[in-house]
């Protein structure tokens, strides 16, 4: 069983900084694809980045172009999330995900482990 243990989230002004941490066990059992995703009280959870395990190329939704990073370090095992000048409307809970993904790597329902989540909010 693959376990992801997110962590990082808080509170922040509009305009700040918060980087997310996701601990992902040693076994991820056959998935190729590490991703963030987010979901707003009453929305849908939506992709925000995605990285695959085995290369380098990364992926990001259009609303956070340009302003979240995702990366990862092998040797720690952990996937992060840094997100810079961050807007009111990027507060949610942010989840970490791990799946064996074959097509768009931002569509949560191609993830099959999950972590718990971190809340992320954002002040005007």
């Amino acid at each position: 069983q693959v376990q992801l243990v997110e962590s990082g989230g808080g509170s922040v002004q509009a305009g700040g900084s918060l980087k997310l941490s996701c601990a992902v066990s040693r076994n991820t059992y056959r998935s190729n694809c590490l991703g963030w995703f987010r979901q707003a009280p009453g929305k849908e959870r939506e992709g925000v980045a995605a990285i695959y395990l085995g290369g380098t190329m990364t992926y990001y939704a259009d609303s956070v172009k340009g302003r979240f990073t995702i990366s990862r370090d092998n040797d720690k095992n952990t996937l992060y999330l840094q997100m810079d000048s961050l807007k009111p409307e990027d507060t949610a809970m942010y989840y970490c995900a791990a799946g064996r993904v074959r097509g768009y790597v931002l569509n949560y329902a191609l993830y099959n482990h999950w972590g718990q989540g971190t809340q992320v909010t954002v002040s005007s």
